[in-house]
């Protein structure tokens, strides 16, 4: 059974619920309320037999004075004596000598009950006469019910009626309303279905018109998730093209080398070191893989503890001056003293990582500064570099893994995967900072760091 018609027989099972309990409720008011009309004109007309009634010097009942009741009336009066003999009659009863309700007259009691009497529905209000405590008579005044029958019918016909249309309607409008309800769940599963059958991420669930509900706002999720599936799954596809293409290039030059060292039965010392070169270069890429996938998972240890900036930084610039040698000229412009809560060979890498890459990337007889500034409660590492730039259509996807700007960083044996920039972001905004960069293309690029200082 479909959710929208479970929605539809239940919201029409309420609503002939709430109509029971209404025409219940009419129909007994509407019943008491005819009944104490009928009630209330027996009292009436039984009040003026008893002031008409007389009794003799014995106490017995006289003479009694009925009034002019007629069939237009609906009212039939019958008087009985304490011997039980009929001692009066009205006009409108004709012949009948059957008590109006026999049991009500042998009980004594004043009461209203109703009454079969061949086949008639009377209403019968019983009055005992009585004299100085006495039953001298009893007095039996009855109406027909037949207008009162016939009302309680028509109504209860009526209302059966009023609430089979109105669950009828209310079946058919919850239809309809629910169908247009549910129709974006319905066009997400068919979109999800659809994805499913032909792998096709990039397809939206529409959302007709602006509307601001549950059901719009879901749509609007699943939208976005989707949008983020297919990120990932690009991502994933990218990453998986990439590593691809890096491990390529590596192991087609260690296998030629090797080729070249059985054809000729001799390990020339140029193979050897282009072979350990790029070995080296698939255990770096390797390292770097597993260090994102730890990072993805959450199980790179950090080992947090006071660190200081202004050391370690004066120790990366030690020894990255061997590295850049005579070909870059690295300088330490300021230097505060400045102390961070972190791990500090994550740090030490995230330094070495920015110089060793502006060392690389600047040209022959270019300049490298570095600095470190406290700022408030924030120390500012900035690491520049007086290379080719970084174009601006780029800025926006260094941090990615495997992205390269190839038109501005030339792509050598000796050069980077991509990964280094990935990893160096994740450890800053592990240690709560936040890393920028900005470069123009013929002026170099700055890379600038933020650190809370630890108290």
């Amino acid at each position: 059974m479909s959710l929208r018609l479970r929605l539809t027989l239940l919201y029409s099972t309420f609503m002939g619920g709430i109509l029971l309990i209404f025409g219940a409720t009419v129909y007994i008011l509407v019943n008491v309320i005819l009944l104490n009309q009928v009630d209330n004109m027996l009292a009436g007309v039984a009040r003026e037999i008893v002031r008409g009634t007389t009794v003799n010097s014995f106490g017995d009942l006289n003479i009694i004075n009925l009034p002019q009741v007629d069939m237009a009336a609906n009212a039939y009066v019958q008087v009985w004596g304490a011997d039980g003999d009929l001692i009066a009659t009205s006009p409108s009863i004709g012949t009948l000598s059957m008590p109006l309700d026999p049991l009500a007259l042998k009980t004594g009691r004043t009461m209203y009950e109703d009454s079969y009497l061949d086949g008639a529905h009377l209403r019968v209000l019983t009055i005992p006469l009585k004299l100085r405590n006495r039953i001298i008579g009893t007095l039996q005044v009855a109406a027909s019910l037949t207008v009162v029958d016939a009302t309680r019918t028509n109504l209860l016909s009526t209302l059966v009626i009023i609430a089979v249309l109105a669950v009828g309607l209310v079946m058919w409008g919850s239809w309809v309303a629910l169908g247009r309800a549910l129709s974006p769940l319905q066009a997400i599963a068919d979109t999800v279905d659809q994805i499913n059958r032909a792998d096709d991420l990039s397809r939206r669930i529409p959302l007709r018109e602006a509307v601001q509900d549950e059901v719009g706002d879901l749509v609007i999720s699943v939208n976005q998730t989707l949008e983020r599936l297919e990120l990932l799954f690009t991502s994933q596809q990218r990453f998986l093209a990439d590593v691809s293409h890096e491990l390529r290039t590596p192991l087609t030059v260690i296998k030629g080398n090797v080729d070249l060292i059985r054809k000729y039965k001799e390990a020339d010392e140029d193979l050897l070191n282009s072979i350990d070169q790029e070995a080296g270069r698939l255990n770096r890429l390797v390292s770097g893989l597993l260090m994102l996938a730890q990072a993805d998972s959450g199980k790179v240890p950090l080992t947090f503890a006071r660190v200081e900036l202004d050391l370690l930084l004066t120790e990366v610039f030690t020894e990255t001056r061997v590295l850049a040698g005579s070909k870059v000229r690295l300088h330490l412009n300021q230097i505060d003293e400045a102390v961070v809560q972190g791990d500090r060979d994550r740090l030490k890498q995230v330094i070495l990582n920015l110089v060793a890459n502006a060392i690389q990337y600047t040209p022959q007889g270019g300049e490298v500064f570095l600095s470190l500034k406290r700022i408030g409660d924030q120390a500012r590492l900035i690491v520049r570099d007086t290379g080719p730039g970084i174009p601006a259509e780029d800025l926006p996807y260094i941090f990615e893994r495997f992205y390269r700007a190839e038109k501005s960083r030339t792509r050598s044996q000796v050069s980077g995967f991509g990964l280094g920039l990935s990893i160096t972001k994740w450890i800053v905004e592990q240690h709560g900072g936040q890393i920028k960069v900005e470069s123009k293309v013929g002026e170099g690029t700055t890379f600038v760091i933020w650190l809370n200082v630890a108290k």
